[in-house]
């Protein structure tokens, strides 16, 4: 299983720092997890973004959804795509309300927005706090600590597993969903202190906590934005959690297996595949 980091700048996109937007990869499935600003351009550097699979959004704000639009431009007016994407529509695991929402965000005006259907090239997927099977993953989604309905996935494959918080303050469900991970793949959004809104984003140190609660092999520190101080964030989490620790950086790509365990090992190269 390799997952390949798209985006990893918090909140909003940084310089040269596409938001959210993460590919796992395993006996040739593409699975794309988030797609916020910026993380289609990502994307096209390391594959065709036809040759994806599925998609998974954690949950709707912008920063992790809002290149939907530019991926339906894509799946509707490509001049010579390499299927019909009307007869091959792409699954997409998402809270309840995506059909609806991205169709309102890729909309114009709210005449075209009354008659905005995505669903010509997109195959809607409600998700649910249960797991799945999307193709050779296992996937398991719990809801989060978020203002919005938003969810954490754990996606496992041949006997390891990647977990991915989403955007969520701490919680139980984290905490469950994370047990004896593989590796950690954790928001550390803002410094620790008591002062910060509850239910909203992790620390640091909280997410080194969970890691440590969590019995996880390795940790990757992702959703740092613009304004944080990321090498904060690493101490934070460090000073918690005794494990391999790193902050996830653009285009890099992370095996997840055992083989791996005394620290995340990163290549670059992109994997050949064939629909």
């Amino acid at each position: 299983m390799l997952l390949t980091i798209l985006g990893c700048s918090g909140s909003l996109p940084g310089p040269n720092a596409p938001a959210s937007g993460y590919l796992v990869e395993a006996d040739g499935f593409r699975l794309l997890i988030d797609l916020g600003n910026g993380a289609l351009g990502a994307l096209q550097s390391r594959c065709d973004p036809f040759s994806v699979d599925a998609v998974m959004l954690s949950h709707l704000h912008p920063d992790h959804c809002a290149d939907f639009s530019a991926l339906t431009v894509l799946r509707r007016y490509h001049p010579a795509p390499p299927y019909d994407p009307r007869e091959e529509r792409l699954p997409v695991f998402a809270p309840e309300e995506a059909p609806t929402r991205l169709a309102a965000a890729y909309a114009p005006s709210e005449r075209e927005r009354a008659e905005t259907d995505l669903s010509d090239v997109f195959e809607f997927h409600a998700l649910a706090e249960e797991t799945v099977h999307i193709g050779p993953f296992e996937v398991t989604a719990a809801r989060v600590a978020h203002p919005c309905t938003a969810f954490g996935f754990r996606v496992s494959h041949d006997g390891q597993n990647l977990v991915y918080t989403g955007d969520s303050g701490p919680c139980e469900a984290l905490a469950r969903l994370a047990e004896g991970a593989n590796l950690l793949l954790s928001e550390a959004s803002w410094p620790h202190s008591p002062a910060n809104p509850v239910d909203v984003h992790m620390s640091g140190r909280d997410a080194g906590e969970l890691a440590r609660t969590a019995g996880v092999r390795q940790l990757l520190l992702t959703h740092v934005p613009p304004w944080t101080d990321r090498r904060a964030m690493l101490s934070e989490a460090r000073a918690v959690f005794a494990g391999p620790i790193q902050l996830a950086e653009q285009g890099v790509t992370y095996p997840i297996g055992p083989q791996h365990g005394s620290g995340v090992v990163r290549r670059h190269a992109a994997l050949p595949h064939r629909r």
